[in-house]
């Protein structure tokens, strides 16, 4: 019998494991400087708390069951969820309430480069009393976190306030009205469509689109209509030039954008932005600025981070008095870009080199164990061999973890009270007191990081 895991799922190895550990260290870092207080919200949420949020049509991309008390319930799909739900039902927060969270989500989704079924996130969101300066907050948390990592990236913004005033424009201008039963669907049908024009480009996403509205609906809409709104949005520019989109100009909302960026521009965040009018981020609670973030270096992995402002969230949960924007981005994928990146996280971390301890006769083995009992207890990273091999063996299993010196346990040294140092990589050795190992590794920075 062939044990296997299901589909989308991996067992996470000790590289990966580090990387994790390191990009949670980073973004912890820059939450602290955000002034973020750090939630790790439920692991199981109930399933009409998740339907609040994206509809029963989260019921396809959930793991979802009855519990042993028959209640429906699933794991999280999503960080947001739990934070939202958190900051809603606590009432004597002071507002902006910042949170950040890290950790793992289960997602039944197709499995592809960078991202399983079960995956981690990091997570950021403000709730606010509705300003442009927490837009321009969270895409500043953004920039700088990736700045930390090491990864250049573009950050792709958009409003969809602007896309829904020129439709809007659009549908007066074609003499178009829509019933209230079609209606809503037909433009979200429209924005979800919208927002493949960055990967399908304007073609392809403008007929698919077509396609899926002879099959959908029957209400009349005018192609032209169509292929203004989809010329629009397949517009992308640096954001020092929006004002080389001259159907912009007349728009009231692009104002609310242009705030956004002043105050990104006040903040020093300027280079990486763009306006990419195809990102609307097709899900139906959000509300206001939208954003993606693409690695200019690991191109085949798709966004990295997306987020935007979901006021209608809070809304659903009671509180209406309540904005909110944030920003989520894939672990997995981040990994996928550090290495990308050739970003070696033995020159970009703490890690403490390993100091091996070897014994040239078996007799030695009590001795060079309670040498290394010593050395953990003074917080020295420090390995030996537990399988009684040769002392020829010993050094080769030191050679192969990369250590950076052998501590060399013989009969003339332990007479003596010594112990042999191996610097492995000039080849060096030095005789040191047992007694006074432990002051000597410590004050030797040139020799070992500890």
């Amino acid at each position: 019998m062939k044990f296997d895991l299901p589909r989308g799922m991996r067992d996470i190895d000790d590289i990966d494991s580090a990387y994790i550990d390191y990009i949670k260290e980073k973004f912890m870092e820059v939450a602290s400087l955000f002034n973020c207080r750090f939630i790790d919200p439920s692991p199981i949420e109930l399933l009409s708390t998740m339907e609040a949020k994206s509809g029963q049509s989260i019921l396809n991309e959930v793991y979802g069951f009855a519990d042993k008390g028959g209640r429906d319930v699933a794991l999280r799909y999503d960080l947001t969820i739990g934070l939202t739900r958190w900051a809603t039902s606590n009432r004597s927060l002071r507002l902006p309430i910042k949170l950040s969270s890290f950790g793992g989500v289960w997602r039944y989704d197709e499995p592809q480069a960078g991202r399983y079924r079960y995956f981690h996130q990091w997570d950021i969101e403000i709730y606010d009393s509705f300003t442009e300066e927490t837009d321009a907050e969270i895409i500043e948390f953004v920039s700088l976190f990736f700045k930390n990592l090491g990864i250049k990236v573009s950050i792709d913004i958009n409003d969809r306030r602007i896309i829904e005033e020129y439709v809007s424009y659009l549908m007066k201008k074609y003499n178009v009205v829509f019933d209230d039963t079609e209606g809503p669907e037909i433009l979200d049908e429209m924005f979800r469509t919208i927002d493949k024009i960055p990967k399908k480009g304007k073609q392809q996403a403008y007929d698919e689109y077509m396609t899926n509205y002879k099959k959908k609906f029957t209400a009349f809409i005018d192609p032209l209509l169509v292929q203004d709104i989809f010329n629009l949005c397949s517009n992308r520019v640096h954001i020092s030039e929006i004002n080389k989109i001259p159907e912009l100009k007349n728009l009231k909302n692009i104002h609310i954008l242009l705030r956004i960026i002043e105050s990104l521009k006040s903040r020093g965040i300027y280079d990486e932005i763009f306006l990419n009018l195809g990102i609307v981020r097709g899900l139906d609670y959000y509300s206001g600025l939208v954003f993606e973030v693409n690695d200019t270096v690991s191109k085949d992995v798709g966004s990295i981070v997306g987020g935007g402002r979901y006021d209608k969230l809070p809304e659903i949960f009671g509180r209406g008095d309540l904005g909110a924007v944030g920003a989520a981005g894939g672990i997995e994928r981040i990994i996928h870009s550090l290495k990308n990146n050739k970003i070696d996280l033995d020159t970009h971390s703490q890690k403490k080199d390993l100091i091996y301890v070897t014994y040239v006769l078996k007799d030695l083995k009590k001795s060079s164990i309670e040498i290394v009992s010593l050395l953990r207890r003074h917080k020295i990273r420090v390995d030996y061999d537990i399988l009684d091999r040769s002392f020829k063996k010993q050094l080769e299993d030191a050679s192969i973890k990369d250590s950076k010196l052998v501590l060399i346990m013989g009969p003339n040294e332990f007479s003596q009270g010594k112990v042999l140092i191996k610097d492995m990589s000039t080849g060096n050795e030095t005789q040191v007191d047992i007694s006074s190992l432990v002051s000597y590794l410590q004050t030797e920075s040139d020799l070992v990081n500890i």
